[in-house]
Order: structure tokens, then sequence, then C-alpha cells
């Protein structure tokens, strides 16, 4: 039986990565075989694209081929071959991202966008994707709080952060059954009740 693709999305500074194990840990303990990645990255290659990507001023079409060549790669080597297994596979990111970041914040126009997503995975959408909101404000203050270096996107003006959380939820409201909304400005226990009630859905 192919096993279920789980995504994490949300603006910079929503929390979402914090939740990522957990969840991780909670599958576990159903007796699910868990791997977990992210994007850009998961693989050698990735991993090392993801340095550029992050920290190198570059074209923004040059930045989207980028993003769906590591994903090509990191679907080839490592997702796909999981799901054929039977395992579960959490990803920190997705290319809900790159409609959202390339997309929403830089402007790509969305016809490339969706010629990139049917080449690179025509047959393969998430089970299940969780779309981590909050309010800017409130997500740029974590960001200051964790008191650490920013890659280029979080340094990025607010303007930006915001049409990036817009295009988010765009996506979100045209694929209903597969992104599911987490308010991420709920308490830890609150957000992983309702974790545990949307995955079970899966399971």
């Amino acid at each position: 039986m192919r096993g279920k693709f789980i995504t994490f999305e949300g603006i910079d500074g929503a929390g979402k990565s914090s939740h990522v194990e957990w969840l991780a840990e909670y599958l576990r303990r159903q007796g699910r075989v868990v791997q977990v990645t992210r994007e850009p990255g998961g693989t050698p290659l990735g991993e090392r694209l993801r340095e550029l990507l992050l920290n190198e001023t570059m074209h923004l079409e040059t930045e989207t081929l980028l993003m769906f060549a590591a994903r090509r790669e990191h679907l080839a080597s490592r997702i796909e071959p999981a799901l054929a297994r039977g395992e579960w596979v959490i990803c920190d990111r997705f290319s809900d991202a790159t409609w959202a970041y390339q997309g929403g914040g830089r402007g790509l126009d969305k016809s490339k966008f969706l010629a990139l997503e049917h080449w690179v995975h025509e047959h393969l959408q998430p089970d299940l994707t969780l779309l981590f909101d909050l309010p800017l404000e409130v997500a740029r203050e974590r960001i200051v709080l964790a008191n650490r270096v920013l890659d280029k996107f979080e340094q990025e003006r607010a303007d930006f952060h915001e049409r990036v959380r817009q295009a988010y939820l765009e996506r979100a409201h045209a694929h209903p059954a597969r992104m599911r909304v987490i308010q991420a400005d709920n308490t830890l226990e609150n957000i992983r009740e309702k974790l545990e009630e949307i995955v079970s859905t899966l399971c």
C-alpha cells in the first residue's frame, strides 16, 4: 500500500517547523514508518542548491527553476521511493511554497509555475498540506526573538511577506480538500490537538 505524503507550509515565523518532528513521532507511535525531509533540500544535491537559493541573489526565473530542479531530484531519489515502500513522508515545504514565495511574493507568472508543476510532479500532490497561518506582525516578532542569521527571504520587507501569506490563503481556498489552515497563533496544546484530529482522517 502506498504511503502518505504530508507537507507543512506557512510564512516565515509561523512556527510550522517546531511541529514537524512532533507529528513524525506521533505517527511512529501509531506504527507508521516516517521520513522527515525539507525543501529546498532533502538530498545531497538539494542541500547544495538550498545554500544558493537561500543566500544568493538571482533572477526570479533562475530561482524558480532551481527550486523545481531540487524538487525533481528530491522526488525521484527520496519521496517517491519512500511512498512506494508504504512509508509516510513529512516534508517542510513543497510546491505550495514556490506558488507563495516566487509567485505571490516575487510575482512569477502563474502559468509558468503551473507548467513547471505539471512537468515535475504532474501525478503527485501531497495527501495533506498543513498551512500554518497567523498575522504578519506576530510572525515578524517571532523571527526577531529567534535572534539568528536570516536568509534572503526572511530579510524581505513586510509587504513581500504579506503577499506570500495571501498567496498561501488563495491556494488553500482553491484546494480545500488537500490544504487545511492551522491558526498558528493558538496555544501549542490546541495546535497539536488540531493536528491529531486532522491527521487521524488519513490513518
